[in-house]
């Protein structure tokens, strides 16, 4: 048998000898990036690091044309590739040639180059496409949002499929230019700093830039009529704005909230270190939707987070995700609980900052307004699922977990936690996993129980399990409505729109 192989085997040698080795070991990327929640979510075999956006968007039909390039370096030799995409493609062109494409399940757009890529060595890669994006359903929901006068990209875990390809999960964050060209009279806006408009010929193009790396998920894009409120922090931040001009009634609610942006980006900074942005700032758009969401830098708000007046609390919710969520990523979809649970807890400090109501009040209250069979117990913020993962238990039994860190750790090592995180995965991403081992780092202490307990245990805590969560004072098992800290119900509405997302 040895002797019969031989010659093909020398032949095989003769072949590779003649294929530039980047070639020979060059195979397919994966169709997901490996998220245990998404499987088909994000792509493998290379990193994105700039996403250049150049778009036209008609808001009266809502047709939208682009051309995406993108600037990826493979992690390994590549003969094919995926983008997460929706819309209708016309051309692909890879290093300047034009290249093969294919969908194949709800989101994949695979690629297959003229000549394969080399790991490591750059690659461009222009996606030509065009769409009306509501019409597009993936799943069964569209993450477009048709407006009286235009449209809205936000939504999460995914959005880029409705507006530009993408390699969509968090571990693959990119800076962004978005340049989208309007008809006159109307607005686009997106993340980061406007860097310039024109107009010429009845349209006006609109020129963003995000210039630290973004999450795919995280970037936004609304088109319409807007009213824009610019300003700075008296730390420093940039501020920019925007409200729909037919909000209605929940217009003056609206800007009484959101225009506070500056002064709770400078509060937040206190606990969670220098603001890591460019710029902060939200928008309101006319959307029929209910929830919010932390878009980097420029915060989506639906306007139904205003219709009972003020409210502050979901500002800071939302900009508390700036440095949890949006500047250290979760490395994986079931790390939810480090996105939510802080931002939650923010607002309990937001809550003593406005003598409100303590968080330890809070903590108290929101244990005792749940018995041992309410089904709130059963979802493990550490590990809720897909189905659970936006759950009310991951905001607020994830806050009541945050709270016995506090208590088993006390307040020196607590808030040096609290700044330790976003300062030294500044950019990055991380796990649950490693919040602990940064935990355990400061404190000294071995928290191993308390995260089990309060994290991945599907039933009730005791009062006094690991970490000693809630106050030694008795907690009635009925939370008797006499006894809510005064933000309670705000801080319960900022959640229950959250959750309509």
């Amino acid at each position: 048998m040895r002797k019969r192989m031989i010659p093909v085997v020398a032949g095989a040698a003769a072949l590779l000898l003649a294929i530039p080795a980047s070639a020979a070991d060059a195979g397919p990327g994966a169709p997901g990036i490996g998220d245990p929640y998404y499987p088909t979510y994000g792509n493998g075999g290379y990193d994105v690091s700039h996403y250049d956006l150049r778009l036209k968007y008609q808001p009266a039909t809502d047709e939208l044309e682009g051309t995406a390039t993108l600037l990826a370096t493979p992690t390994q030799g590549l003969t094919r590739f995926n983008l997460d995409f929706a819309l209708d493609v016309s051309e692909v062109r890879v290093n300047g040639l034009k290249a093969a494409f294919a969908f194949t399940g709800e989101q994949e757009l695979e690629i297959t180059p003229a000549t394969p890529l080399a790991k490591g060595k750059q690659a461009t890669i222009v996606v030509r496409y065009s769409g009306i994006p509501s019409q597009v359903q993936r799943y069964g929901f569209t993450s477009w949002q048709r407006t009286p006068d235009g449209g809205v990209a936000a939504n999460e875990p995914e959005a880029a499929w409705w507006w530009f390809p993408s390699n969509d999960h968090p571990l693959d964050k990119a800076t962004y230019d978005v340049s989208v060209l309007v008809p006159d009279g109307d607005q686009a806006i997106s993340n980061g700093v406007l860097v310039s408009s024109s107009s010429r010929a009845g349209w006006t193009r609109y020129n963003w830039r995000e210039n630290k790396p973004q999450a795919t998920y995280l970037a936004t894009l609304a088109v319409g009529k807007f009213d824009v409120t610019t300003g700075t922090s008296e730390g420093g931040v940039p501020i920019v704005n925007a409200y729909s001009t037919d909000l209605g009634d929940n217009d003056g609610a609206a800007r009484a909230s959101v225009e506070r942006t500056g002064e709770i980006v400078d509060w937040l900074s206190g606990y969670f270190g220098p603001y890591p942005f460019s710029s902060a700032g939200g928008y309101v758009p006319n959307v029929p939707s209910s929830f919010s969401l932390e878009t980097q830098t420029r915060v989506f708000y639906s306007p139904k987070a205003f219709r009972n007046g003020s409210n502050v609390s979901v500002v800071v919710h939302e900009l508390a995700h700036q440095w949890w969520g949006d500047s250290v990523s979760l490395e994986r979809w079931s790390d939810i609980w480090l996105n939510e649970g802080f931002a939650t807890y923010a607002q309990w400090l937001w809550s003593e900052h406005e003598d409100e109501g303590t968080a330890q009040e809070i903590a108290d209250y929101t244990y005792a307004s749940h018995p041992a069979d309410d089904p709130f117990w059963t979802v493990k913020p550490g590990d809720p699922g897909p189905e659970n993962q936006f759950d009310t238990a991951v905001y607020n039994r994830g806050a009541l977990a945050i709270q016995a860190l506090r208590g088993a750790v006390g307040d020196d090592a607590f808030f040096r936690i609290l700044k330790a995180w976003p300062t030294e995965r500044q950019y990055g991403n991380g796990t649950i996993a490693d919040f602990r081992t940064l935990a355990e780092r400061i404190s000294g202490k071995d928290l191993g129980g308390l995260f089990e307990t309060w994290l991945y245990t599907a039933s009730r805590p005791s009062t006094n399990s690991a970490g000693a969560a809630l106050g030694t004072k008795a907690v009635s098992e009925r939370a008797d409505a006499a006894a809510r800290p005064k933000s309670w119900t705000q801080i319960q509405q900022t959640l229950e729109g959250l959750h309509a997302g």
